[in-house]
């Protein structure tokens, strides 16, 4: 069982566990001396009852660190939702902030660091209104790092349907 510490920035641990599934399975990011999680990972990892996360010395469950992390993602919700879908189906997603999304998707097989993602991500709920200007400015950031984006939209029932985009010239 991996040991994770709660912060405002993420969930991390340093245990042996934590560095053999973040080599097996790229859940986690190496930093330093320790493993670092997103919180959409730690959760995932919550539900597998695989990790086990604290507060100082305090053991959290699941319950109080989503409400600890609502507070600072109101979306971790759908996220997660998504997530335990790409991971069940075989799919790594890791962070694409720095490309204005959710996730950035890596192809099943395709480890990090072997070949780059081939989608970025963007999450919507069913009802959510998409703008056209940001819908082509998600598409074009894509486009620009070589990736097609991938929009996941969550239905009322908590179903994801994912629809790719990608240009085409004619």
């Amino acid at each position: 069982m991996i040991k994770g510490q709660f912060s405002t920035e993420g969930v991390s641990s340093n245990s042996t566990e934590a560095f053999s599934l973040c080599e097996k399975s790229r859940l986690g990011e190496k930093v330093g001396g320790k493993i670092e999680y997103l919180f959409v990972e730690a959760l995932f990892l919550m539900e597998q009852q695989k990790m086990e996360i604290f507060q100082a010395k305090n053991k959290l469950n699941f319950e109080n660190i989503l409400k600890k992390i609502k507070k600072i993602d109101k979306n971790i919700e759908t996220k997660l939702i998504v997530y335990r879908d790409l991971r069940k189906k075989g799919y790594i997603a890791k962070t694409a902030l720095k490309f204005g999304a959710e996730f950035r998707i890596y192809d099943r097989g395709i480890k990090p660091g072997q070949d780059h993602a081939k989608w970025i991500m963007h999450i919507a709920k069913e009802n959510e209104n998409l703008k056209w200007h940001d819908f082509a400015a998600k598409n074009r950031i894509a486009h620009s790092t070589k990736k097609n984006l991938l929009l996941a939209i969550v239905d009322e029932e908590k179903d994801v349907s994912y629809y790719e985009i990608s240009w085409k010239r004619l």
